[in-house]
């Protein structure tokens, strides 16, 4: 099964883990076959928010929410269950600074009619 596992940091703490760490870690992952997909952002204040109001679209320079911690990057792994993601993420290095949010991914079902008009529709 695939879990999305979202690194959360705050500002103070943005830099505290060396990319060095978060690389060796992500290279072990992939090694071993669970890591699927991983990247880290840039900090929050590069953020662009997008939002579409009766059809207008609004754009904020920032991030969605203020909050403490901001999303930071992410690794998506493949695991048997969610025992098993949880003893992956307790791993990835920023845990000890931050926080990581463990979501279970799910597939997005399109009918036939759905998917064509999806295609032909612009962005």
């Amino acid at each position: 099964m695939k879990y999305l596992c979202l690194v959360y940091l705050s500002a103070e703490k943005w830099n505290a883990c060396p990319d060095s760490a978060c690389a060796a870690y992500a290279g072990a992952l992939k090694e071993s076959g669970h890591l699927l997909d991983g990247t880290p952002l840039h900090p929050v204040h590069t953020a662009t928010t997008v939002r579409v109001r009766n059809g207008q679209a609004t754009i904020t320079d920032g991030p969605f929410a203020e909050t403490k911690e901001a999303l930071a990057g992410f690794y998506l792994i493949d695991a048997r269950d969610l025992n098993e993601a949880i003893q992956i993420a307790a791993k990835i290095p920023p845990a000890r600074y931050g926080s990581i949010e463990i979501r279970p991914t799910r597939e997005l079902v399109v009918e036939d009619e759905v998917r064509v008009a999806a295609a032909g529709a612009a962005p």
